[in-house]
């Protein structure tokens, strides 16, 4: 099983990047989707989830209207546009993928949100 996070860098606020998660060695289009974000100090917290049809996302307050989650069943990769983004948004990014006991976790992207 492997996660790998994609896309991350250094942006000025008000910028944009796309991170990516592609997957490997599980049923990917069974299980549901999640990119979380832990900045310094601080715990690790849930951004968006998706659901394994993509028909259903769930964003947490701060983020809404700026992020986007997206999967692509076919390619076994989940997507984060995250537009709009602001220093608060700094973070090392993680995606998730859950289906009932199985948990699994990628290695985590630095998304860095500075002038």
């Amino acid at each position: 099983v492997q996660l790998v996070e994609s896309g991350g860098g250094l942006v000025q606020p008000g910028g944009s990047l796309k991170l990516s998660c592609a997957a490997s060695g599980f049923t990917f289009s069974r299980f549901v989707l999640s990119w979380y974000r832990q900045a310094p100090g601080t715990e690790r917290t849930l951004v968006a989830t998706i659901r394994s049809s993509g028909g259903s996302t769930n964003y947490v307050d701060s983020v809404k209207g700026r992020f986007t989650i997206s999967r692509d069943n076919a390619k076994n990769t989940m997507y984060l546009q995250m537009n709009s983004l602001q220093p608060e948004d700094t973070a090392v990014y993680y995606c998730n993928a859950k289906l009932w006991v199985a948990d699994y976790w990628g290695q985590g992207t630095q998304v860095t949100v500075s002038s």
